[in-house]
């Protein structure tokens, strides 16, 4: 089951207003206070403290700073920290992309949007070639699978339009400043490719390519590595300044997409990418694992 964003009358609950939110019902519960209390101190309702805590309703930053001040929290990176992320959720709120020209699922049209915003993500895929590496065959091939016929062609948009979708999203790696991109890829995901030989080719040669980016590091986990929790699926790490100080995770299961912000949850995720990096082939040796395989092919 996908989750959406929940709603309430004409208000969304965001992924990163309820970052936030969390972070700072933990500051008022670290600090022993109640949520009339911090009413009192915004002069609002503790209806209003409420909402804002679960992500329903934008911040300003003079509320921030007087939380903050309420809570006792005086650290400039802490106070910054939630200044930037209030800011960026704003943005988010008002803003409309590209990505609204396109049909896409409500998980994934979340998703997007915090993409486009962000400026480091960490992924780790077990299946798939992560959708900001894949070439447009690629995709072709993936989409047109007997499986994937068989559980989402219900729901799916046209195809050329997901490929575009796809091809825009790719863009955010050569923008100004382009985003960081950090890809894990098991072994599995370079073997068992969709489509012909030709399809297959062309997608480790992309990645090839891809990989000298500098804003792009890409690594391999070869089967004879071993195994660790993370084969139980895929997760992307989405940072909007330093990673580990706002992140949030994007998880995906089969006919599931969960999305796991901030706290020790997210920190298992960052500390379980770290893990498999680490025990994963350099950049160097993963690029000549990917020539390898496209040689014999």
């Amino acid at each position: 089951m996908t989750t959406r964003q929940p709603t309430q009358g004409y208000s969304t609950s965001t992924v990163l207003g309820r970052r936030l939110g969390g972070e700072l019902t933990k500051l008022r519960t670290a600090a022993g206070l109640n949520q009339t209390q911090a009413g009192k101190a915004l002069t609002a309702s503790t209806t209003k403290v409420a909402k804002m805590e679960g992500g329903w309703v934008p911040m300003r930053d003079p509320d921030i700073r007087a939380l903050c001040e309420l809570y006792g929290v005086h650290d400039p990176g802490t106070v910054g920290g939630l200044l930037e992320l209030a800011r960026i959720d704003r943005e988010r709120r008002k803003a409309s992309g590209w990505w609204d020209d396109y049909a896409m699922l409500g998980t994934m049209q979340e998703y997007v949007a915090l993409e486009n915003a962000a400026t480091t993500i960490r992924a780790w895929q077990p299946a798939f070639i992560p959708g900001l590496l894949q070439t447009p065959a690629y995709v072709r091939g993936l989409r047109n699978s007997p499986a994937d016929t068989a559980t989402v062609a219900h729901r799916r948009d046209p195809d050329e339009q997901f490929i575009a979708s796809r091809l825009a999203r790719q863009q955010r790696l050569t923008d100004d400043p382009p985003l960081a991109l950090r890809a894990v890829l098991y072994e599995s995901v370079l073997r068992n490719l969709p489509g012909d030989a030709e399809t297959a080719r062309g997608q480790l040669d992309h990645l090839a390519r891809v990989a000298d980016l500098p804003s792009v590091t890409l690594q391999v986990f070869p089967f004879s590595h071993g195994t660790h929790q993370g084969l139980n699926g895929s997760f992307n790490i989405i940072s909007f300044a330093e990673p580990g100080a706002m992140d949030v995770v994007y998880s995906e299961a089969a006919f599931k997409q969960t999305w796991v912000e901030g706290g020790e949850a997210a920190a298992a995720y960052d500390e379980l990418f770290e893990l498999i990096a680490s025990r994963s082939l350099s950049e160097r040796e993963s690029l000549s694992f990917i020539q390898d395989l496209s040689k014999d092919l």
